[in-house]
């Protein structure tokens, strides 16, 4: 537009001039982005997708896009009749504040993939392909293979794909060690297995299972409760909480519930036992469980049916939080719920405990009017 400007003001010639002129020592690397250092990464990563893949899997490696096989069998061993697609993304919020300050990041990449399937897993969908969006501030081959290989081992145990992603260098946007991550599944579920809520009625139950922690969420109010108000470091050692380190309680992973969720849709695929899904992110119990909850019941949620992993009072202590505080930001011990038939409640519940997952029931659905609150915790 400049040029274009010149020419019409008789100034064509300045242009032709300065195109000329070479720019001397301006190159990419000077830039901020070293392309030796970014191959190098990208060589890293086809090691850690391949373990993820499955004969479904059609890309070949160095592909502009992947390629996955819809005439398959499925979460229940035959081709779907009426398959639906479901598709998740998130991302990992400020925990990876804490993950760069420790130089721990394959946890954050096992937050990535749990965030996005689990959502998924809340319409009984089975999770299929996952893709990653990596922006740093630099090349750095070890920084992103360790993020890679996180997601790949969650990815492995739940048994979807890892087909691809992007890594954007970005210098001008983050500074020294910064980075983001976003993810985003893809499932699918038959039409009518699909969970969504609808079929939750008056006498059901809601079996919450163990969270492992904050997960991924309000990790904000963490940092600054724990190292702002709290003056603790990422090293220090927390005596009542098994002597670990503070990094090692904050950075524990999110749980991935695949496995088991999978594993209670596929014993009652006959029957419509799970009526409802929830997983408990940002918001916490009321507010997730609210969303899939229809308008003539309301769940009622008794405070004290589940145990409040010790995590939880020692930062509400360090940031003198109030409880309700507590309760709209952490999922304060219950990382998903299945709302389901009275009649399977303890049959789904030793189920998850052959799983290895503990899990509770945490209240009951009754009637209500639709203008009473569809979740309440009392």
């Amino acid at each position: 537009m400049g040029c274009l400007r010149d020419r019409r003001g008789g100034l064509a010639g300045l242009c032709d001039a300065a195109m000329m002129v070479p720019v001397s020592g301006a190159t990419y690397s000077s830039a901020g982005v070293n392309l030796e250092l970014y191959r190098e990464g990208m060589a890293r990563l086809p090691a850690h997708m391949r373990r993820t893949q499955c004969p479904r899997v059609m890309s070949p490696e160095g592909g502009f896009a992947a390629l996955f096989q819809l005439d398959f069998k499925g979460l229940f061993r035959r081709g779907y009749e009426d398959p639906l697609l479901v598709s998740c993304t998130d991302g990992v919020g400020t925990k990876l504040k804490v993950a760069v300050n420790a130089g721990i990041h394959h946890t954050v990449g096992i937050d990535l993939v749990a965030m996005s399937v689990n959502d998924a897993l809340c319409t009984g969908a089975e999770p299929l392909f996952f893709l990653d969006y990596v922006a740093m501030s630099h090349d750095d081959p070890n920084l992103l293979e360790q993020i890679v290989r996180g997601i790949a081992d969650a990815c492995v145990e739940c048994e979807c794909a890892l087909v691809g992603g992007e890594t954007a260098i970005l210098p001008d946007m983050y500074h020294g060690g910064d980075y983001d991550l976003a993810g985003f599944c893809v499932g699918v579920v038959e039409r009518k297995r699909l969970v969504d809520g609808s079929h939750i009625q008056a006498g059901d139950i809601a079996i919450g299972i163990a969270s492992s922690g904050f997960h991924s969420n309000g990790y904000s109010l963490v940092r600054k409760a724990v190292f702002d108000m709290g003056g603790l470091a990422g090293g220090d050692r927390v005596p009542d909480l098994g002597n670990r380190t503070v990094n090692e309680l904050l950075l524990e992973p999110t749980r991935l519930y695949a496995r088991p969720v999978k594993a209670v849709l596929r014993h009652y695929r006959v029957k419509q036992v799970v009526h409802g899904i929830a997983h408990i992110t940002g918001g916490g119990l009321v507010e997730n469980l609210a969303r899939i909850v229809p308008h003539h019941v309301q769940v009622r949620l008794e405070r004290g049916s589940w145990p409040v992993p010790g995590v939880f009072p020692w930062v509400q202590k360090l940031g003198g939080i109030a409880t309700d505080e507590m309760e709209r930001v952490f999922n304060m011990g219950v990382g998903m719920v299945l709302v389901v038939s009275p009649h399977f409640a303890d049959s789904i519940q030793k189920q998850l405990t052959d799983l290895g997952h503990d899990s509770h029931v945490i209240g009951t659905v009754h009637t209500a009017t639709p203008d009473e609150e569809r979740v309440v915790l009392k």
